[in-house]
């Protein structure tokens, strides 16, 4: 086996500031300190590896000396405490319509994952996957956002990493494929932006 060092590409100040939310999270949650095999700075760093270069968590695991399942955890913990952060519809909107904005445009992305499957009954009393959606036929996790006219961002309406493509759940953690890049679209589009 071969030992090498990487660089993640990411600011420190991300780290750091994701590094706060888990020490803020574990004051919440009572842990006394030094009892967690990681320390918050690179708990948040092993997260970011896997958001970052999609990084397997046994390799995580590895790499931290830490176990696979540990890895899965603070994986957890930290799209949960990231996933506080973001704003919910109506706190979106109301955000927005505060700044002056008279209309914002909705819309959403199907991230595929090929780890999440919950079984529940439909409306028409009929079994079916909570995380299958039909109109994009592939399984995985619904993100939201906002965007003011000509698509610049004006919020982020996800709860992080995932929701589910039926209901507001978080996936299992396993990073989905790279989101492709967006191409300007100079025909009409299918529906009207108002």
């Amino acid at each position: 086996m071969i030992s090498y060092r990487a660089t993640l590409d990411v600011p420190r100040e991300l780290v750091q500031f994701t590094a706060k939310l888990l020490a803020a999270e574990r004051r919440r949650r009572g842990t006394p300190a030094g009892s967690r095999a990681l320390t918050c700075f690179w708990e948040a760093v092993l997260a970011l590896r896997w958001f970052r270069d999609r990084t397997s968590p046994g390799a995580l695991a590895r790499d931290h000396g830490i176990s696979r399942a540990t890895a899965y955890r603070y994986l957890d913990e930290v799209i949960e405490v990231l996933a506080a952060q973001a704003p919910d519809l109506h706190q979106a909107l109301e955000r927005a319509k505060d700044t002056g904005l008279s209309h914002i445009i909705l819309d959403g992305k199907i991230i595929p994952c090929d780890r999440c499957k919950e079984p529940a009954i439909s409306v028409k009393g009929q079994v079916i996957d909570l995380w299958y959606s039909g109109k994009a036929h592939t399984h995985g996790g619904n993100i939201q956002g906002g965007a003011r006219s000509r698509r610049v961002p004006a919020m982020d309406l996800t709860g992080g990493a995932g929701l589910g493509a039926r209901h507001h759940r978080r996936p299992h953690p396993r990073p989905a494929r790279p989101l492709p890049r967006r191409r300007h679209r100079i025909a009409h589009s299918r529906r009207p932006r108002v």
